[in-house]
């Protein structure tokens, strides 16, 4: 018990830690959207302190941190890519009420810094935990990777397929080939499967009791995906855009369906 304690809150020091220096640096740039490199690096740094102050008798813990790793700094290498010469992301000042120089960056900490660090220590838990816990069932460590495997194609692939299609001289008005003929949202499609995959690997693979414990991180994950940051926020931005109602008819909102009407 002393041990998963200590881990706990060696996790919840790491979240608290990267949170404070994303909003000095948020408020230093005057961009709130910051957070989004941050949030893949925070995991990434959970499960590296987790790691190395964890004493499972297996080699579990170093799986989890390099499932982690690769996705979180996949996920923020493209953020920063896509957000150099941008301003403000739309999602956060319709959050905050407006930009954060208006509504002030107390609001900012309050709706996003202070929620979001929550949320990575509560996301990362199978993380914590199976630094600590061995192993009970390998057969689900397997059956973890591959579905976290499968989500981190469908965010490279849509990913890659989105370059390609703002590249085009003569794409339409809406993207709506490759994934995302199938659904409006392959990258958050993907985050939810890497973390039910590593839910898998570092929670349930530990046993029944552990698996419902932190099985609240995958449907955080997924909540925030769906309604908080994510696919509904974003949504009502795209669904001015036009075609985008057209396309949202005939395709799939989260999980990939065949197009209806016409293929993608």
């Amino acid at each position: 018990m002393t041990d998963i304690v200590l881990i706990l809150l060696t996790g919840l020091a790491t979240a608290a830690f990267v949170m404070t220096l994303t909003a000095a640096i948020s408020r230093h740039l005057g961009r709130v959207a910051v957070v989004d490199i941050a949030w893949g690096l925070g995991f990434v740094a959970i499960a590296l302190t987790t790691a190395l102050a964890g004493d499972a008798g297996d080699d579990r813990r170093w799986l989890v941190l390099g499932l982690v790793s690769v996705w979180g700094l996949r996920l923020a290498w493209h953020i920063r890519r896509r957000a150099v010469g941008h301003g403000e992301d739309p999602r956060y000042e319709a959050m905050l009420g407006g930009p954060v120089a208006e509504v002030g960056f107390a609001v900012a900490v309050r709706k996003v810094f202070l929620v979001q660090g929550v949320a990575l220590w509560v996301i990362s838990l199978p993380v914590q935990v199976g630094a600590v816990r061995t192993v009970e069932w390998w057969p689900v460590v397997v059956a973890g990777s591959a579905l976290w495997l499968v989500g981190l194609l469908f965010e490279s692939i849509g990913d890659a397929q989105l370059a390609a299609y703002k590249a085009d001289p003569d794409r339409g008005p809406v993207m709506d080939r490759g994934l995302w003929a199938w659904t409006r949202h392959p990258n958050y499609f993907g985050d939810a499967c890497v973390w039910w995959g590593i839910w898998l690997v570092g929670g349930l693979a530990s046993g029944w009791l552990v698996g419902l414990v932190t099985v609240i991180a995958p449907l955080a994950m997924t909540y925030f995906l769906l309604f908080t940051t994510g696919a509904r926020l974003l949504e009502k931005t795209m669904m001015q855009r036009e075609g985008y109602p057209a396309y949202a008819e005939r395709t799939s909102f989260f999980f990939p369906l065949p197009p209806r009407g016409r293929h993608g």
